[in-house]
């Protein structure tokens, strides 16, 4: 008698993020469940039929779109209305039935139009109407919004150029080993005051960037939006590149002429919130308050003055993540910045919340549409481009943010390390210069999850804001207005400069994974970011670069410029540098002496006040060093005291004989940083 085979009992993997972080295994049934929420939503996405990001295609099926035999299709989604018209110059902006939109079944609309109804340039909405009102809306999926100068009033434009832009560079992936980002705003890129353009940008930020050694820019306030003070955080336009820069053909022109130079451009994407404006965003688009946004107390967010989006709806996720697609395949990007990632994984925002242990994260208090949402994302994205930047601006800590989504992650690339700012910052206000601690120094900027990548920045462009101070104005404040001229020996700006460089070598030379710098900060860009509102009387004078204060030879600006730059060089031409592991070697806070070590680099600082050391000791592998820089050389501005002319052997010590270490002496002045190269 033939014997049936009993099935093998199907055992539960442990996801990978478990395995290697064994503190999160009392927390496993919580991160199994949302590596299932994410795969379930997949599922029920696709229907197991396409690829997540193929099904990510609203942007080809929504909006206006020119049909190859020249005739027009537009389509909208907006099923709380009970009729629409498309109005706008073609029409004197009234509703006719010619320009009537057909109601679909899923409560998406649908207009077909003869070639000689619309032509390029046209102005144009939607006349949205509702049980009990109307209103007229510019539509959701727009990809070219203007504002008129005059009124003031902003529009949809028809945009169907002759010719379509082509680029070429056909295939471009970013160097990432390490990533160099310099985080930057079209707007105030330029010297004057005004607003800067992409074209502008391309022609007179790009070669900057490239001769400061940076591998890709990060750009911010790329999606329209109404107010242009808001930093572009409140977007009303999410398909939209901003037209106050210029075209998209100019914005395309950009980033293909930085892909030339093997620059990366990464976008700053808001997909945390939306603006309230209902004319110009989507704030009721169709009568109701709950089509794109929660409709109860979530709906909008306590500190922003802005609304939320309700993730849980397939037709948000759809809109969402066809976006994600969209600035990908149209425009080039090469990834993201998703803003406000705290704000969109706690039902608290995280607001007034501190995270001190793994258990809170776990709590109940995370938003699991949000985290599905971003993972998704985050699928889409590499789905659609391997080679695209994830980056997560998040400050909670949440594990598992910057790991596989296979391994049971949120599959961002990268998260921002944002501590590190915060702690400069709380250093410089409040600690004497006798007290910082190099104990302290090192461990903040080292002080990550090994399993994920960080991007390491000692300021962005929130420590420039009106408010907020950036690094260079805190040490020299006022004296910066006086005593910036080549051969002034003041000693606030001496110490201001010497402490500038350290703090940003530190803090680039610890990263595992990437370095950020907001334009200008790397050269000591004087004073604050204010955009024109009407308690400056809407001047630009503050939403600008003062490049001619870099280009000046009779300025220190130039020396400060000259340190980073040769910073980010090394370290761009040092291959896998911030995977290299970091081996302190010696840190002693009486000295404030601090070196540590990566691959074949050696890092040295002295961070006392007045205290140079001559013959300084210190154990490091046995063999010879060669002096690379210091920031003491005078072409940055130093006092060129180290005359280093020979290569520096470490002497033998019996009692470190069998670990192959020596003792490394070396001069080192007061506020001075020293890099070497073991040969």
């Amino acid at each position: 008698m033939a014997t049936s085979k009993r099935k093998p009992i199907s055992r539960k993997k442990t996801l990978r993020i478990i395995k290697d972080d064994p503190w999160l295994a009392p927390f496993e049934a919580a991160i199994d469940g949302r590596h299932n929420d994410a795969v379930r939503k997949i599922n029920e996405l696709t229907g197991g039929n396409c690829k997540l990001k193929d099904w990510a295609n609203a942007h080809e099926y929504y909006g206006l779109h020119r049909l190859p035999d020249g005739k027009w299709v537009m389509r909208e989604w907006a099923p709380n209305a009970t009729a629409i018209y498309m109005v706008g110059d073609f029409n004197q902006w009234t509703d006719c039935a010619p320009f009537a939109m057909k109601r679909l079944e899923d409560g998406s609309w649908e207009l077909n139009l003869p070639a000689h109804a619309l032509k390029h340039g046209d102005l144009y909405k939607l006349n949205v109407h509702w049980d009990g009102g109307s209103g007229e809306r510019i539509p959701a999926y727009a990809t070219r919004v203007v504002q008129d100068e005059a009124t003031k009033i902003f529009s949809a434009q028809v945009w169907a150029p002759d010719e379509e832009y082509k680029f070429k560079v056909k295939r471009f992936k970013p160097s990432t080993s390490p990533l160099l980002i310099y985080e930057c705003h079209i707007g105030m890129a330029q010297n004057r005051e005004g607003v800067g353009t992409y074209e502008e940008f391309r022609t007179e930020i790009l070669p900057r960037v490239e001769k400061a050694g940076y591998n890709a820019i990060q750009i911010m306030a790329i999606q329209e939006h109404p107010y242009y003070g808001s930093f572009g955080y409140h977007v009303s336009s999410f398909y939209a590149a901003s037209s106050r820069f210029g075209t998209p053909e100019e914005l395309m022109h950009l980033i293909d002429d930085a892909h030339a130079r093997g620059i990366a451009v990464i976008m700053d994407i808001v997909h945390s919130h939306a603006v309230k404006n209902e004319m110009e965003g989507l704030g009721r688009f169709d009568g109701s308050i709950d089509q794109y946004f929660y409709g109860d107390g979530r709906r909008e967010h306590p500190a922003w003055d802005s609304l939320c989006f309700d993730y849980g709806k397939n037709e948000v996720l759809y809109f969402l993540l066809s976006n994600c697609r969209f600035w990908l395949e149209k425009y080039k990007f090469d990834g993201f910045r998703f803003d406000g990632v705290t704000s969109m994984l706690y039902y608290s925002h995280g607001l007034g919340q501190s995270f001190g242990g793994y258990g809170d994260y776990y709590n109940g208090g995370q938003d699991t549409n949000a985290i599905t949402y971003l993972t998704l994302a985050n699928e889409v994205i590499h789905g659609t481009n391997k080679n695209a930047i994830t980056i997560a601006e998040e400050m909670s800590g949440m594990p598992g943010l910057a790991r596989k989504f296979k391994d049971g992650g949120m599959g961002f690339d990268y998260r921002m390390a944002m501590g590190i700012p915060d702690y400069w910052i709380k250093t410089i206000k409040e600690r004497k210069d006798e007290d910082w601690k190099p104990g302290s120094i090192f461990w903040e900027p080292t002080n990550r999850r090994a399993d994920e990548k960080t991007i390491s920045y000692a300021e962005s462009h929130d420590q420039a804001l009106v408010g907020d101070k950036t690094i260079i104005f805190r040490l020299i404040d006022k004296e910066m207005y006086w005593h910036m001229m080549d051969g002034d020996d003041d000693g606030t700006v001496a110490r201001g400069m010497a402490l500038h460089k350290m703090i940003r070598l530190v803090t680039a030379s610890t990263i595992n994974g990437g370095y950020l710098n907001f334009m200008g900060n790397e050269w000591g860009h004087p004073e604050w970011i204010d955009f024109p509102r009407e308690g400056n009387g809407w001047s630009h004078k503050y939403a600008r670069r003062q490049w001619d204060l870099l280009d000046r030879d009779d300025l220190k600006y130039k020396y400060l410029a000259a340190w980073d730059r040769d910073v980010m060089h090394l370290l761009a031409d040092t291959e896998g540098f911030e995977s290299r592991e970091v081996k302190k070697l010696w840190d002693n806070d009486g000295d404030q002496v601090l070196a540590f070590m990566r691959g074949d680099l050696v890092f040295v600082f002295n961070f006392h006040p007045f205290k140079s050391f001559s013959d300084y000791g210190m154990l490091a592998p046995e063999g010879e060093y060669e002096p690379l820089f210091n920031s003491d050389e005078t072409q940055y501005g130093g006092w060129g005291n180290i005359q280093e002319e020979a290569n520096h052997l470490t002497e033998h010590d019996p009692l470190y004989a069998d670990a192959h270490l020596g003792w490394l002496k070396l001069y080192l002045p007061a506020r001075t940083a020293t890099i070497l190269r073991k040969k």
